[in-house]
């Protein structure tokens, strides 16, 4: 942009000579619109980072009430089942992050049981399956009477809000921003910069070419942070922290559940 709005005043204005009527009030007009798609544009972006970002933070939430309850119905004896809980509820949210990343490892996941694992290899969706096994041990306690009817009812709550905050960043994850609206906004943006000398040539001169890199550096990079942070489920450094969440998680299931 530096280069042809250089060259534009060089030979436009230097070498042709050709005089023509200022068009910054025509500009002036188009960029409010230009404005208002970008405003749309980012704040669009920015609700599905935001979403994300709420929906993590009520796993983080659900995971601790989980925990919370099952610390307190569970008998203090019945130590296999705690550190069964104490493993796979962290596990949802690990297996989450790396289904949303697209990813096929496992390596975070605590899985002592061979064959459990196995299945879990196996599973295209696996947080479907670490949440069937989580409440498939659940009513395991309450067919053997470890807890009763009232009690599976208040730890169900918490397994079906995994569920549908799988479900809710599924959503984000599959549904981007339409295709001809960003490529829309994109095109509009490229041919207003590349106007933008015609308009300020002949009354600005040279200063023509940081006017209009300033004008193209700020336009180009609310394009650029709207396409950085709509799918806020990758490891770029404006992702969210999904990798940390998860930690934090397995951390606070450790401490509240008490072996």
């Amino acid at each position: 942009m530096g280069a042809f709005s250089a060259a534009y005043v060089a030979i436009v204005v230097d070498l042709a000579q050709l005089h023509y009527e200022s068009t910054i009030q025509f500009h002036s007009i188009i960029g409010v619109m230009l404005g208002l798609f970008l405003v749309f544009r980012i704040n669009t972006a920015y609700d599905r980072w935001w979403e994300g970002r709420k929906l993590w933070g009520k796993l983080v939430n659900d995971t601790r009430h989980l925990a919370i309850k099952i610390n307190n119905i569970l008998p203090i004896d019945r130590t296999a089942d705690r550190d069964f809980f104490i493993k796979m509820i962290p596990n949802i949210p690990f297996a989450t992050k790396e289904h949303l990343r697209d990813s096929i490892l496992i390596s975070e996941l605590s899985l002592s049981d061979e064959t459990l694992r196995k299945s879990v290899i196996a599973s295209t969706h696996r947080p479907n399956k670490l949440a069937g096994t989580l409440f498939e041990r659940t009513n395991s306690l309450y067919k053997d009477g470890i807890i009763d009817g009232y009690q599976l009812l208040l730890l169900d709550k918490e397994l079906k809000g995994f569920m549908d905050m799988i479900g809710g960043c599924e959503r984000i994850k599959t549904t981007p921003i339409p295709f001809s609206f960003s490529m829309f906004c994109k095109k509009f943006l490229f041919i207003y910069s590349l106007t933008l000398p015609v308009s300020f040539a002949w009354q600005f001169g040279y200063w023509t070419v940081p006017i209009v890199l300033l004008t193209f550096y700020f336009l180009v990079s609310v394009e650029l942070i709207s396409e950085e942070i709509e799918d806020p489920f990758g490891e770029d450094i404006n992702d969210l922290p999904l990798d940390e969440i998860c930690f934090k998680i397995k951390k606070n299931i450790e401490e509240i559940i008490l072996k």
